[in-house]
């Protein structure tokens, strides 16, 4: 069935598996343009980050937070609503993250930002938005990037430049390096894996494609865990987005103490749930027992489960493999699901609503 080109023709008319496809090409733009990124000298000085964003536009956000853990040293959170946390001071490194430049929750924190004198640093897809007028305006330290390998123009599929572009505002202001030469193998390896991902790639070869099918009717229930907890959270939205199938996702230890028991009710669940572990050997050795030991728990369930182990050689080539799977993923359950992938017609009627 996923093998039908035409099927998938038919379904994404919004250019999404393209947008998927064009990920290391996104990450390497931004790796050419991030060379321009300047930030003063005094942002060096700050002893946290805040991020404003929200949906898509903090999906990169919560990658590099956990991704990234082992280097930031400073805390570091996201902040998805209207207000600005009390802690925000001069001494906070704050992230405006708006890819269309228009989201009401992250201008509305503004003028208080600047108020409270926040280091503000900011990204935002090129335009002739709020957001970019108020860079420019107040002559803001940002990543003001042309989406030009994302022809879906949907920000959850634009993860390469939200990923690299706040990666590259934080290490301008000190918090950690890039290292040049290992983003570009991780392109390159992308580029690899995505010829066993893409629809082109039949279905016995392509693991984006055995996990959709395994999912198929069923709730999938992402687990994970430590520098792969952030790209839990980014597969869950893109399922819920793009497949139009409701997920949720659990990362370990966590889930060990509260959610095993949860699964005996209600007694649908052998039914409508399906488990994903993403397994790597790069978690502790501890984390790797303990997904053994949970994948067997829901096993004793009847629930069904699924799993993959990590290709990639480094934490942040991992988080990179498993965003490109969880995207390829989630437009073959859409392909499943027979909708197209493309469209969000529960977020614009709500949009709508909200500004009347």
């Amino acid at each position: 069935m996923l093998d039908d080109l035409n099927r998938l023709k038919k379904f994404d008319t919004g250019k999404v598996g393209d947008s998927m496809s064009s990920l290391p090409q996104q990450m390497a733009q931004v790796l050419k343009e991030s060379k321009t990124i300047k930030v003063p000298a005094e942002y060096k000085k700050i002893n946290q980050v805040v991020i404003k964003g929200m949906g898509g536009s903090n999906l990169g956000a919560h990658i590099i937070m956990h991704a990234m853990a082992d280097q930031i040293k400073v805390p570091f959170s996201i902040s998805p609503d209207y207000t600005l946390p009390a802690h925000v001071n001069n001494k906070t490194l704050l992230v405006l993250s708006s890819y269309s430049g228009t989201t009401e929750e992250v201008l509305s924190v503004y003028a208080e930002a600047k108020k409270r004198q926040a280091k503000i640093v900011a990204i935002v897809s090129q335009g002739k938005s709020d957001l970019e007028k108020i860079i420019k305006r107040d002559k803001l330290p940002a990543y003001i990037f042309k989406p030009e390998a994302n022809p879906s123009n949907q920000p959850r599929l634009g993860l390469g430049y939200s990923i690299l572009g706040i990666a590259s505002l934080l290490a301008a202001a000190g918090l950690f390096k890039l290292e040049p030469d290992a983003l570009n193998k991780i392109i390159s390896s992308l580029e690899q894996w995505d010829k066993n991902l893409n629809p082109l790639s039949p279905t016995k070869n392509n693991e984006a494609k055995r996990l959709a099918l395994g999912a198929f009717k069923k709730q999938p229930i992402l687990v994970g865990a430590e520098f792969l907890t952030g790209n839990l959270h980014a597969m869950r939205n893109q399922i819920c987005e793009n497949s139009k199938n409701f997920a949720s996702y659990l990362p370990l230890p966590d889930l060990n103490h509260f959610a095993m028991e949860g699964l005996a009710n209600p007694n649908s669940n052998p039914g409508d749930l399906a488990f994903i572990f993403f397994n790597s050997s790069l978690y502790s050795a501890r984390i790797q027992k303990r997904a053994r030991l949970t994948n067997e728990v829901v096993k004793k369930n009847k629930i069904s489960t699924l799993e993959y182990v990590m290709k990639g050689e480094t934490k942040l080539e991992q988080a990179f493999e498993l965003l490109q799977l969880g995207a390829w993923f989630s437009l073959y359950l859409g392909i499943l699901n027979q909708v197209n992938p493309v469209e969000i017609k529960w977020v614009d009627w709500f949009k709508q609503k909200l500004a009347e």
